[in-house]
């Protein structure tokens, strides 16, 4: 694990000390050997203790695909990012180098440490990096008011957790992740006390209700913080909600209700709202608020096909979506325009990357056999057998997700070209890289799903 931490720090004096011809080829180059390196994880991956465990840091069947998924993104960043950044001067190119690097060293600490409030501190440190790509790198002038909602719906939500977790700390004397089924009959049990260690991780998902802030940040980012937060920032939450939940389990069976009926009906509410947007990045940044409603279904049901489906659909949805907001900046670069109906007929000048948009838009609507389908149906079965009331709303909603998926695509993709398109530039062989390098883990792991579900095997 330190190799790892040492390995993804290095980069950052890389990023300052190598000279701007060479920049971009070595930082890709030295993060593509992470990512790959980042696979020996897996070896172990079939036991059901900690692996690779030390005094503050250990990985297990939850938090490695969540840590390799983290590696695995960071080149894909750097890919996406370097034809945005080009016109910058050339320490601004180091400097958001080297926010992606730290952003990623917070996230191997987060989902590495055995620790709470070690997980705790890297929680909330990964709101620094994001908060400066978001406002300094952002394509609009919103940019600033999307911040600031990151910034105060982040740090409100996640206060009464850092005094949930002292008070814990007080009353049992630790906060060990590997020993927590041990201490917590030791734990009083408040309502109180369960609303604020979930609460944080609810905004962070983000529950519908809680969630205005995910899609200002979404769109006004530029494309390497709309990758990150889609497909891992996100997942930060059902990560912390999956670990806290052995500590206030008894209350959940009880408490859990207005938070499901809430998930439910966000997932139908934001697929009505996609059905109608016609921002495409806005509509790709809802679409994450139905999918991680389904995941705090999942998680809530506290059963282990839950627990399983939530995983799977936390990966799944991590890399469709990132290779989403990738295809919408390609179009935003050529266009100058996020609005679908001004870059429609794209099908016709730029057939291959439409195949791309085709495919990601089949894996986002969770056609089988790709991961996102098992993901959702083991959620739904355990919603099911927790309550038959809770097939009308999945139901409707993946009804939904479909109308809208094939929506954006055909609105995007198909129809007469727009009159004010006279020239774009063509596509490159980067972009259809980027694009195959997020598709082609999600094909793999329809062979062996096992590696990213086996949290209660």
């Amino acid at each position: 694990m330190l190799k790892m931490l040492l390995a993804t720090f290095m980069l950052i004096p890389l990023a300052w000390m190598t000279s701007p011809s060479w920049l971009w080829t070595l930082t890709l180059s030295h993060s593509f050997i992470i990512a790959t390196l980042s696979l020996t994880w897996l070896k172990n991956i079939a036991e059901t203790g900690w692996t690779s465990l030390g005094q503050y840091m250990a990985t297990d069947v939850l938090s490695t695909p969540l840590l390799i998924l983290t590696c695995w993104l960071l080149p894909l960043m750097i890919l996406a990012s370097q034809n945005h950044l080009k016109a910058e001067p050339i320490n601004r190119q180091r400097l958001y180098i080297m926010l992606l690097v730290l952003l990623q060293f917070f996230l191997i600490l987060a989902f590495s440490s055995t620790e709470l409030v070690m997980f705790y501190i890297m929680f909330e440190a990964t709101l620094i990096p994001t908060l400066i790509i978001i406002t300094r790198w952002g394509n609009q002038m919103e940019r600033l008011s999307a911040g600031t909602y990151f910034l105060f719906y982040t740090l409100f939500s996640s206060l009464p957790l850092l005094v949930a977790l002292l008070m814990i700390q007080t009353k049992t004397g630790s906060l060990s992740m590997a020993t927590a089924q041990y201490y917590a009959v030791l734990m009083p049990h408040h309502n109180l006390l369960w609303l604020a260690c979930l609460m944080a991780f609810l905004v962070k998902m983000p529950l519908y209700g809680v969630h205005l802030w995910l899609p200002k940040a979404h769109v006004e980012a530029p494309v390497a913080g709309s990758m990150i937060l889609a497909a891992v920032l996100l997942k930060l939450g059902g990560y912390g909600m999956m670990r806290i939940s052995s500590l206030i389990d008894p209350l959940t069976k009880d408490l859990s209700y207005p938070f499901i009926a809430l998930a439910l009906w966000g997932i139908v509410m934001t697929g009505l709202i996609c059905l109608q947007q016609m921002d495409l990045k806005s509509l790709i940044a809802y679409s994450s608020v139905g999918h991680m409603g389904l995941v705090v279904g999942g998680i809530l049901t506290q059963t282990s096909w839950g627990y399983s489906g939530a995983l799977i659909l936390m990966i799944a949805h991590g890399l469709t979506s990132s290779a989403l907001f990738c295809l919408a900046n390609t179009n935003y670069e050529r266009t100058h325009s996020r609005i679908m109906f001004l870059a429609r007929g794209l099908q016709m000048i730029f057939p291959l990357m439409a195949a791309w948009w085709f495919l990601l838009t089949l894996a986002n609507l969770a056609m089988p056999p790709l991961p996102n389908l098992m993901g959702e149906l083991a959620i739904i079965v355990s919603m099911y057998n927790w309550s038959w009331w809770t097939l009308i709303f999945t139901g409707l909603g993946t009804l939904i997700t479909a109308s809208y998926s094939i929506h954006m695509f055909m609105s995007s993709q198909r129809g007469p070209l727009s009159s004010h398109i006279i020239s774009l530039a063509p596509t490159y062989v980067k972009e259809h890289l980027l694009i195959f390098l997020h598709f082609l883990p999600l094909v793999l792991l329809v062979s062996k799903p096992e590696i990213i579900s086996c949290w209660c095997s």
